[in-house]
């Protein structure tokens, strides 16, 4: 099988279009023939050797792939050979084959192609837990969202519009907010404005109930400024590169919750859960409420130019690979 191989530590331009062996699934694993690929931020944190788990060396990368089941472990029961599906393998999916558990491979509605279900397990699941688990977002109320036409921050409109919340949304260029626009923002502000005296006019003065943080650093610290009473501030990511610190007065004052959001570890230690989650957004997908927005698709040989497009912050929704 072909696939991006990374023998050492460093940029995605190290990665290697290699020929590999191709395994035969386990009891509890599918083979899923790929037809596209996900990308990801932490795609290039994984590269570069700085994301929380590092793989053994050679591995390949990549979260999230979409295709057609081509065969199937002796314990599985619920999919067969020919069906579309969408998976999560955690790392291996930069390939044109991979093996996933069948318990993180989900039939891929209809209403999907195979490039917006690659582009949609790991961002909506991750904004949905985030909304919903962790940030408890009611109808009615206010949602800010950051980032808000990236990966994870359109999922997170989508989302937010879905539960019936109003959604401002920060993106970084007109291109940007009109994407979020599309996607049901009911308010959008620049990124590079003063978005917290924007928030704050926006709300008569209240501040936003649930604030969707995926950059950090200045990001965060500006959001504790416009934050409602017994707001909760949601921390999904660092992708601005700066680990912001909390003061905790100000947590204090307005009765505030700071509140991580780690995917991963829904599915490391409640997989049921999760995939429960997964069927709730499934049915939101059906019933037309929210649909992934894909940016751009590259070859597979060419993942380091997709990569770059997203270090560069150049795109909006997901940047696609194709075998």
């Amino acid at each position: 099988m072909k696939a991006m191989l990374m023998r050492q530590w460093g940029e995605p331009s190290q990665l290697e279009y290699a020929e590999l062996d191709r395994a035969a699934p386990a009891p509890d694993e599918v083979r899923v023939d790929v037809r596209a690929i996900g990308c990801n931020l932490p795609d290039i944190l994984i590269v570069q050797g700085k994301y929380q788990r590092r793989p053994p060396l050679p591995f390949v990368p990549g979260w999230e792939v979409a295709g057609v089941v081509e065969s199937v472990g002796d314990t599985v029961k619920d999919l067969a050979p020919g069906d579309r599906v969408f998976a999560l393998p955690g790392l291996g999916a930069y390939a044109d084959s991979v093996c996933v558990s069948a318990a993180q491979t989900y039939r891929l509605p209809p209403e999907l192609s195979f490039e917006q279900g690659a582009a949609f397990g790991l961002v909506y699941l991750t904004s949905y837990v985030a909304l919903v688990e962790r940030g408890h977002l009611r109808a009615g109320e206010t949602l800010l969202v950051h980032g808000a036409a990236g990966g994870v921050g359109l999922a997170a409109v989508q989302i937010g519009k879905a539960l019936r919340a109003r959604v401002i949304a920060c993106a970084s260029s007109a291109e940007k907010r009109e994407v979020a626009r599309q996607a049901g923002a009911d308010v959008t502000l620049d990124s590079g404005g003063d978005w917290v005296e924007g928030v704050k006019a926006a709300t008569g003065g209240a501040g936003a109930d649930v604030i969707y943080d995926p950059v950090g650093g200045d990001v965060f610290d500006g959001s504790m400024k416009c934050i409602a009473f017994e707001g909760r501030l949601l921390v999904v990511g660092f992708a601005g590169g700066r680990i912001a610190d909390v003061a905790t007065n100000r947590i204090l004052l307005k009765n505030v919750a700071v509140i991580g959001v780690h995917l991963g570890l829904y599915r490391q230690q409640r997989p049921e859960q999760a995939r429960r989650w997964m069927t709730d957004l499934l049915a939101l997908v059906e019933a037309h409420r929210m649909q992934p927005v894909v940016f751009k698709t590259f070859p597979l040989r060419e993942a380091a130019q997709a990569l770059g497009v997203l270090a560069g912050r150049a795109s909006y929704g997901k940047v696609v690979l194709i075998p």
